[in-house]
């Protein structure tokens, strides 16, 4: 219990002493409060990027894997792009033989004209695409039906819409039955497809989609090819057995030799979502650390003021001792009063910080929507603030326990 009424009459005189130098305690934690404000800024601004920059990508789905045919630089000027494009074989070749590839859809990409009544779309983004496409890329159908086995070998003309198409061809708000025309033929309208806004990767404004049976995609554009597919993962740790798989089947299909450059790319979205935390993770840091700098400022202002403060305290400071008080007892008291000027500092740096935060957030579209201070960036500056009061204190707490009683006593 004495150790209790010490601590809080020690306390009690630090803030009796910054309230009676209210203005010069204030501008000297200056240091802190900015360097407490931007760490907290800095470190919210960073997790609300990060958290809608993850949201991207999982709408883009996480365990995602996307192949394609791709042109070695070196045979840029020898080499035709089409010939290294997949092969309809070589997808059911990785479908059939990669267990780490749950599910593949090949994508046939097309652009014509689409019409409906008097309203006509020039140029409507079509793509052939087997039915496991919309577990892969995650856009389920809201109306009707998705694609059947039967509709891509049977090759029917049968399609699905998004809701800009619905809007730009004035069909109706139920539009499942309706027929349209795409490429002057005759398709059924089967189902809508949910649109994807991808904020983060393309913006707002979505256009006209249609989507076709792969099968119907190759009767449209018979000298087209496959664009590219997606496959998905049968688990995110399955990232390096899926790429070596499906490398494996791809290069053997090829006919391509240890030394050949690859004539194939494939590209799994976890990676990047991994690479981009461990970016933001080194931002966080390497911002940390410089705007830790001005509480290093802080710091050195503290223990400036505080060397002041002994020197004015002098003659009180010899009475104390003069009357009993241990050097310890005289340390402490310093060493607290530091602290405190730190924390009051860090206290009003946390509210700085929590402001700018909820300026940000207002911002009209702002991509920091998510931004929010975290509890442990609310304790790293906690932590940061009386760290900088100890340190920077010590030697001022030091110098004052030290005082002879007598000659301080002397002191004009």
């Amino acid at each position: 219990m004495i150790l209790v009424r010490i601590a809080i009459q020690t306390f009690g005189l630090a803030l009796g002493q910054i309230w009676a130098n209210k203005v010069r305690s204030l501008l000297t934690t200056l240091g802190v409060i900015i360097g407490v404000a931007s760490v907290v800024a800095v470190i919210a601004a960073l997790q609300g990027l990060r958290a809608t920059v993850l949201q991207e990508f999982e709408k883009l789905g996480a365990k995602r894997v996307y192949i394609d045919g791709t042109l070695p630089r070196s045979q840029w000027h020898s080499g035709r792009w089409r010939d290294v494009q997949l092969k309809i074989d070589e997808v059911k070749a990785i479908r059939d033989r990669c267990e780490s590839i749950t599910s593949i859809t090949p994508e046939w990409w097309g652009s014509y004209a689409v019409e409906y009544g008097d309203r006509k779309v020039a140029a409507a983004q079509t793509v052939g695409i087997w039915p496991t496409w919309h577990d892969i890329v995650g856009r389920q159908v809201i109306q009707g039906r998705p694609f059947t086995a039967i509709d891509d070998s049977e090759r029917l003309f049968v399609c699905l819409i998004n809701d800009k198409a619905i809007e730009e061809l004035d069909l109706p708000r139920e539009p499942v039955g309706e027929f349209i025309l795409l490429a002057g033929r005759r398709f059924k309208v089967v189902g809508v497809v949910e649109t994807v806004q991808l904020a983060l990767f393309g913006g707002g404004d979505t256009s006209t989609e249609v989507f076709v049976p792969f099968g119907t995609a190759q009767v449209l554009n018979p000298d087209g090819w496959i664009n590219d597919a997606w496959g998905s993962l049968a688990s995110p740790d399955k990232v390096g057995d899926a790429k070596a798989e499906i490398g494996f089947v791809l290069s053997k299909m090829r006919n391509l030799r240890g030394g050949d450059e690859p004539t194939y790319q494939i590209e799994v979205l976890q990676q990047f979502i991994d690479q981009f935390n461990a970016m933001a993770a080194g931002i966080t840091a390497g911002a940390g650390g410089i705007v830790g700098i001005s509480l290093l400022v802080g710091g050195i202002g503290i223990m400036n003021i505080m060397l002041v403060s002994v020197s004015e305290r002098t003659r009180e400071i010899g009475l104390r001792k003069a009357i009993g008080a241990r050097p310890m007892v005289v340390m402490i008291q310093f060493l607290v009063e530091a602290v405190t000027l730190c924390l009051a500092g860090g206290a009003i740096g946390l509210g700085v910080g929590q402001g700018l935060i909820m300026a940000i957030k207002a911002i009209p579209d702002s991509p920091l929507k998510d931004a929010s201070v975290p509890a442990w960036a609310v304790l790293l500056a906690v932590g940061f603030s009386a760290g900088t009061g100890v340190i920077f204190g010590m030697f001022p707490a030091i110098k004052a326990s030290r005082l002879d009683p007598i000659e301080a006593l002397r002191h004009e």
